[in-house]
């Protein structure tokens, strides 16, 4: 195949090669059978370069046979002959050609061992007629047949010869496949018995001893297996264990509760030993209501968080104006932040997402509210929605304490708090964030913030 496309690039080649060769060369003469006609004009006493042609169209061709060796036919320009060196030879139909050369074109056809040939003749920048050459390409055509005859006859000789060195020399090779064959077949079938590698220097050697050491590997690696099947088994146990723990994790956050409830109880106890003292009263029912709102809280996100972590929570996505839930809840804050002196900015672009409204607004409070409560006094919060890289894009910076470099790794662990001196914190805020936005498929990240305070953001899929 390899010498049979060699033999047609080459043929094709010396074949255009040839025309190629033999236009150049018919142009040549057409250029000079042009010249001759021009100075033979210029020695007449004939005005009309075109009556000069017909008047001495005769003579002409003969002279122009004699210097090529060809037939030779002379053309006026209405396409009528003039002269033909060989008045007795076949006429062939060049009408279609004869059109062209009218139109000042070198053009040409094949016919058998000829090449008809017709060229423009020209006289002071004007064309007088058209001269037509009969051209043998009959050594072209033999030697391009005893070319192509040289081809075959390599061909079949390198044909033979392939086929005789590659049977022989393949034929041993397919016996040592098949063995290999075979020998993968038995691993498949998980025997690793009477496996042995081919006695051959070759790749198909090294192939073979390849499949006879993966062989003893997979046995060596099913027994290994096995052991840690029996592993498996253990940190299965293990796991149940854990479960177990995982499962005491609401009874251990009680002990969180002790404090709000031992403030409660203190001042009930001193409700009921200073009846008469109104201030005191008073004083009891706001720290009393303060720690319930607060014991009330934590009560809901331990729950949430424990829910959350250990089930299948229930969610309810639908396609969100993302834009206006924020702007609902900052509103819903607008009065916390202005009790506080504390500025809340917004740049809500137009974005909707698929997602739970409710659980979605609780992201957003805990985190507006948390920027509100460690704020200082005349402070800002700038809340920004934006499209950044395919996904919704959210922003929430403040200027507040901000968290220190060493604390940046476990906000978002439960009952972890910052700064233990401010009241009302439980620690849970940010690890319920986490989990409601994780479940929701976003993502919450706590930026550097050049600035003072801190900077979140949260990314969700459009």
């Amino acid at each position: 195949m390899t010498v049979m496309a060699l033999s047609f690039l080459i043929l094709s080649g010396v074949k255009n090669n040839q025309i190629r060769q033999n236009e150049t060369y018919l142009t040549e003469q057409g250029v000079i059978a042009g010249n001759y006609i021009k100075q033979m004009y210029l020695m007449e006493s004939v005005k009309d370069p075109e009556v000069f042609v017909k008047e001495r169209g005769t003579e002409l061709v003969k002279r122009f046979e004699m210097l090529t060796q060809m037939q030779v036919v002379l053309y006026d320009m209405n396409g009528e002959e003039v002269a033909d060196s060989i008045p007795l030879a076949a006429k062939t139909d060049i009408k279609e050609l004869l059109h062209y050369a009218l139109k000042d074109i070198n053009t040409y056809t094949l016919e058998g061992d000829t090449m008809i040939f017709l060229a423009p003749l020209h006289n002071s920048g004007k064309q007088i007629g058209v001269v037509q050459f009969n051209y043998s390409i009959q050594k072209d055509r033999l030697f391009y047949e005893k070319l192509e005859q040289l081809f075959w006859y390599a061909g079949i000789f390198i044909f033979i010869s392939c086929f005789l060195c590659g049977y022989f020399y393949i034929n041993p090779i397919t016996k040592g496949i098949l063995n290999l064959k075979h020998t993968a077949q038995r691993i498949e079938e998980g025997d690793y018995s009477d496996i042995k590698p081919l006695k051959r220097r070759d790749e198909l050697g090294d192939l073979s001893r390849n499949i006879y050491y993966m062989g003893n590997r997979i046995k060596n690696q099913l027994e290994e297996m096995k052991a840690e099947q029996d592993n498996l088994k253990m940190a299965v146990e293990k796991l149940e264990i854990l479960g177990v723990q995982q499962k005491q994790f609401i009874g251990n956050v009680t002990h969180e509760f002790k404090t709000p409830l031992t403030v409660i109880k203190a001042y009930a106890d001193l409700m009921n030993l200073y009846q008469d003292d109104p201030k005191l009263l008073e004083e009891a029912k706001g720290n009393i209501d303060t720690e319930i709102s607060k014991l009330t809280t934590m009560i809901d996100q331990v729950l949430t968080l424990s829910a959350l972590e250990n089930y299948n929570f229930e969610f309810h996505p639908e396609q969100i104006a993302l834009d206006l839930v924020m702007k609902e809840i900052c509103d819903r804050l607008m009065s916390k932040a202005k009790q506080h002196n504390i500025t809340l900015h917004m740049e809500l672009d137009q974005i909707t997402i698929l997602a739970d409204k409710e659980r979605m607004s609780q992201v957003f409070i805990n985190l507006i509210d948390n920027a509100i409560k460690y704020n200082k006094e005349e402070g800002h919060i700038w809340v920004s929605l934006n499209e950044n890289m395919g996904e919704a894009c959210i922003q929430i910076k403040d200027t507040g304490i901000g968290i220190p470099e060493e604390a940046r790794d476990k906000i978002f662990t439960p009952f972890y708090t910052v700064n233990k001196a401010y009241p009302g914190s439980t620690g849970l805020g940010l690890a319920l964030v986490w989990e409601l936005v994780k479940k929701q498929g976003g993502r919450i990240e706590l930026l550097e913030n050049p600035e003072e305070g801190t900077l979140f953001e949260i990314r969700y899929p459009l």
